[in-house]
């Protein structure tokens, strides 16, 4: 195989898109990564530039209507950051619009370089990257993309674009996949590793196939018949039966949420109860509300959906994934469920809980793979409503299938969470419930505090207070009791976000990263063996800032200040996300304005925004979520339809 790395539009003008998705600082790193390792392994580089001259005026018409000028020659805008920069010997192609192949110069150079294989990289997916990808495929050039190194400022219409290319043959990979795929290494892309201990190689995940997605949602489409008209006693009987023996194996759980995802054992247990609560609420709240059929001559019922597709994350492999089952089978639904490849481990053995309990064949399946596989099942015409909880792309490409489809769709997407800080607030115990929200299990909840704005008067009292109580937290083995602070999901996950922070540190308005925790690597063990990262907490003073706007899921406290009220509610709004905010204040006026101006979906006052009630909504407003929440009446409104029906028997046609 002969491989050629094209890198496409990867100019300032394009990566200072509003709403580039993945944000320009991530584009940049990850394309960086892979074109030092292609060059390290003598890979053939070209590059394709928008370029525009004035005297000559080539712009694309819509441009030219909107009076918009990018990448003109000349400009710094048309220049690439220094780490992409061409290097002698890197032929670039220059082009004026969509089609790096315009004028036959790059197709040239792919015939003389003897390639077949091509990787692309850049800028818009949807646009000159599947513009090129579309010619290489024309030239019978196998296609790779790299799925961190491409951006797009349209996501919905980017994840419709990955999935149409995908469809034809296109591979979408990891960087450290194609650089391993040069090296003739196949990877371990569904082999997962204990995060506490990276040696320990502890399941294989097998991508369900096609053929085999189809099977599954046939059984559970075959067992709803009889599941929908199955007695509420039997639904109930069987789910409460389930909640006892997993109270029964809570320390059994705990650990094996340690061991699989990096939970502290305690948070382990925490969720085990959790999970088991919610259930029960579940059960009591569809009994209240009634599924069956109205009473008189007119009413309304409510009606199971089908066969649902359940997508869930690793972060909790137990609670988030039986709230979902046990709601969709309370409510006469059955279920294909399709677990994160790290929580597979923990996901076989809640189904044979599942079976132990008396659930008949069917009525819950599984399979196994990664984001391919959530798409297939997503896409199947089996099934007839989708809930998922993950990242934000992959919520984009879940809206995009289930509106091309126009199935339901419930999806929970993360959170970039902040608390407001005032400066009559208990800063001791502010910061003390901030800092466990922000870095407990490692910051891996989607609840996690993960940004604090703290008026300007306490600003530098709060920060000691909140690195003095980031301190305190224990950090290490999630195997030990004390432990707060356990391993991130992979190394992986890790390395990304220590090159987030290390770019961070960089750029003026990132002030200072503290590191509570921070110590000598060889003074413990366990930090060597683990996908460990001690917590930092990023003082930054601008709020367009990449460690403001982006999610980190990781242990990394953002902390802003605000001169005014008006400032601090400006910030906790501003940016995409809407799942949880909170206050910490004792002023009734404050309290009032910031319930009735916070912008989402999970609202709290002198609390930090990581925990919730399992039997209130959970649901995000914005970026955080599409469709009715979980939990609670949420369930109602997603499980079933409603059905109008009509009777009249006293009509009299003759």
């Amino acid at each position: 195989m002969s491989s050629v790395l094209i890198l496409i539009d990867l100019q300032q003008d394009y990566l200072r898109a509003e709403d580039l998705q993945p944000p320009a600082d991530a584009v940049i790193a990850a394309a960086g990564e892979l074109l030092e390792g292609c060059r390290a392994r003598r890979v053939a580089v070209m590059h394709a530039w928008t370029t525009i001259d004035r005297a000559s005026d080539r712009r694309l018409r819509h441009w030219r209507e909107m009076d918009r000028w990018l990448c003109v020659a000349g400009t710094a805008g048309h220049e690439t950051p220094a780490e992409l920069a061409p290097r002698p010997g890197e032929p670039v192609i220059h082009k004026a619009g969509y089609n790096a192949f315009e004028d036959g110069t790059l197709a040239r150079a792919l015939e003389a370089s003897g390639c077949d294989h091509v990787i692309l990289a850049g800028v818009h997916l949807h646009a000159c990257v599947r513009s090129a990808a579309m010619e290489c495929l024309g030239r019978n050039l196998r296609v790779t993309i790299a799925a961190e190194a491409v951006g797009s400022h349209d996501p919905l219409y980017a994840a419709a674009t990955r999935r149409w290319l995908a469809e034809r043959s296109v591979r979408f990979a990891g960087v450290e996949e194609i650089l391993s795929g040069l090296d003739g290494r196949a990877g371990e892309r569904l082999i997962h590793r204990s995060p506490r201990n990276l040696a320990e190689a502890l399941f294989e995940v097998k991508e369900a196939s096609p053929a085999e997605i189809d099977a599954v949602v046939g059984r559970a489409f075959d067992a709803q018949k009889s599941w929908r008209r199955s007695p509420w006693a039997e639904r109930q009987r069987m789910l409460w039966g389930l909640c006892e023996r997993l109270e029964h194996e809570a320390e059994s759980w705990a650990r094996q949420m340690a061991v699989e995802v990096g939970k502290p054992i305690r948070h382990g247990r925490e969720e085990v109860g959790r999970a088991a609560r919610n259930v029960r609420d579940i059960l009591r709240l569809g009994a209240s509300v009634g599924v069956g059929e109205p009473v008189g001559a007119a009413g309304v019922r409510h009606r199971p959906l089908g066969v649902v597709a359940v997508i869930t994350p690793w972060n909790n492999p137990l609670a988030i994934a039986l709230g979902k089952i046990a709601a969709a089978l309370a409510y006469g639904n059955t279920v294909v469920w399709k677990p994160s490849p790290a929580g597979t481990g923990l996901a076989r053995r809640l189904m044979d809980e599942l079976a132990a309990a008396g659930t008949s064949a069917g009525v819950v399946e599984m399979i196994g793979g990664d984001h391919t596989a959530a798409q297939r099942l997503a896409m199947h015409r089996g099934v007839d409503a989708v809930t998922f909880t993950g990242s934000t792309p992959a919520g984009h490409a879940m809206q995009e299938i289930c509106g091309r489809r126009m199935a339901p769709l419930q999806a929970e997407l993360g959170g970039n969470n902040a608390a407001i800080v005032w400066s009559d607030a208990d800063l001791e115990r502010a910061a003390a419930q901030i800092a466990s929200g922000a870095f407990g299990f490692a910051g891996q909840r989607c609840t996690a505090n993960r940004r604090a704005i703290v008026a300007e008067e306490v600003y530098e009292p709060f920060v000691a207070e909140v690195t003095a109580a980031t301190a305190r937290l224990a950090w290490g083995d999630p195997l030990e009791e004390a432990t707060d602070i356990g391993p991130l999901i992979s190394a992986a996950h890790r390395d990304r976000l220590v090159g987030v922070l290390d770019r961070a540190k960089k750029r003026a308005a990132v002030r200072e990263v503290i590191v509570p925790h921070e110590r000598v690597l060889t003074d413990r063990p366990w930090e060597r063996m683990g996908a460990y990262m001690p917590p930092r907490i990023v003082c930054c003073e601008d709020p367009a800032d990449v460690v403001v706007q982006e999610e980190m899921m990781g242990p990394v406290l953002v902390v802003q200040r605000a001169g005014d009220f008006e400032r601090a509610i400006g910030l906790c709004n501003g940016v995409r996300q809407g799942l949880a905010a909170a206050i910490f204040t004792g002023r009734k006026d404050l309290q009032a304005r910031f319930r009735e101006e916070a912008r989402a979906g999970i609202v709290k006052v002198n609390s930090s925004t990581a925990g919730v009630d399992v039997g209130l909504p959970f649901g995000g407003w914005k970026a955080s979520g599409i469709g009715p929440p979980e939990h609670g009446e949420g369930d109602r409104l997603f499980y079933t339809r409603m059905q109008a029906l009509y009777t009249n028997e006293t009509i009299d046609e003759r």
